[in-house]
């Protein structure tokens, strides 16, 4: 070989390790991420979500990728969403704090993990046999917001003992709502006073809920635990504090833009707990194995500014058992 053609064949060589070195690497793992809600809403629990990765040793764009699909509050568009995240053949699927998501999810496959996160009970909604041994492809946190529905009511009424009715607003195109609408009833019938049911799922809808509500004076609010209510805070606490309504609330976001007061799990948090699970089955851990975790805590969260607006005294009993006080 003479010696110009072999300096070419070594050069060819050495050009070509790197690019054999990078084909020997594996790809980069890729999560599917399923949320009947829209981003905007939802910043802080997607930073709360990747916090909980990064606890895992997951970062996105470092060493996993993650394909969002957001539902804009429209669940009929969930089911496509699904199928095209199991038809790219991503390492696991997460749907986190949306039960329409995941139920979506594990009606697109059986073999692709799903960790989802949910407020109804995961065993009645079909996702997993049991909280100890899921016994499928899915597994996840459940956070009990649903069941919290009786808690709430009676915490509501101790904040407003002159009500003369509940009212609940609540989404009516969950697969959970029939059961929420039984529990709310006979929890109000517990309190000795009547309920009123106002479903809606747009905002149109929810305008249209409150002008109904003001029709009937002397009620008590509970807006109960849905992505669109989530998505649709400004507004519902917009409208609460111009008709003057004492409410309570699912969560502390709604509390932190001067809604009265929240109870219930911090759903950051429950974003986290998600992201160390989605880890955790990213290194080979088997959702079916895995059990579905559970808040332990929950937070009472008052905002004394809105209260001293609507002329509302909260009772001291409510402030003593508080986690924060806004003002």
């Amino acid at each position: 070989m003479r010696r110009r053609d072999f300096i070419k064949l070594i050069a060819g060589s050495i050009a070509a390790w790197p690019l054999a070195a990078r084909a020997q690497q594996p790809a980069m793992p890729v999560i599917g991420f399923l949320q009947s809600g829209s981003p905007e809403p939802n910043v802080n629990r997607v930073a709360g979500f990747r916090k909980g990765l990064g606890e895992a040793g997951y970062v996105e764009g470092k060493n996993v990728a993650i394909e969002y699909r957001w539902a804009e509050s429209r669940y009929d568009r969930l089911p496509a969403m699904a199928a095209d995240l199991a038809s790219r053949k991503v390492a696991v699927i997460t749907a986190p704090a949306s039960t329409p998501a995941a139920l979506a999810a594990k009606a697109a496959t059986t073999t692709i993990p799903i960790v989802f996160a949910v407020g109804s009970d995961p065993i009645a909604m079909g996702l997993v046999a049991s909280l100890n041994r899921p016994g499928s492809n899915a597994t996840g946190v459940s956070f009990q917001t649903v069941e919290l529905m009786a808690k709430r009511l009676g915490m509501l009424r101790e904040l407003a003992p002159g009500a003369n009715h509940f009212v609940a607003l609540v989404d009516p195109h969950t697969a959970y709502t029939e059961a929420e609408v039984k529990d709310l009833q006979a929890s109000a019938s517990a309190l000795g006073l009547p309920i009123e049911i106002l479903r809606a799922s747009t905002g149109r809808e929810i305008d249209a809920a409150f002008a109904k509500l003001v029709q009937n004076p002397g009620g008590a609010l509970l807006v109960g635990p849905d992505t669109v209510f989530t998505n649709r805070r400004a507004q519902i606490v917009t409208l609460v504090t111009r008709h003057a309504v004492p409410a309570i609330y699912y969560a502390r976001e709604f509390a932190e833009i001067g809604g009265l007061m929240s109870y219930g799990p911090n759903i950051v948090n429950v974003y986290q707990q998600t992201g160390i699970y989605v880890g955790r089955v990213l290194k080979g851990e088997k959702p079916a194995e895995m059990p579905v975790e559970q808040p332990t805590k929950f937070e009472l969260v008052v905002n004394l500014n809105t209260a001293r607006a609507l002329g509302v005294a909260i009772p001291n009993t409510l402030l003593a058992l508080a986690d924060e006080v806004i003002e």
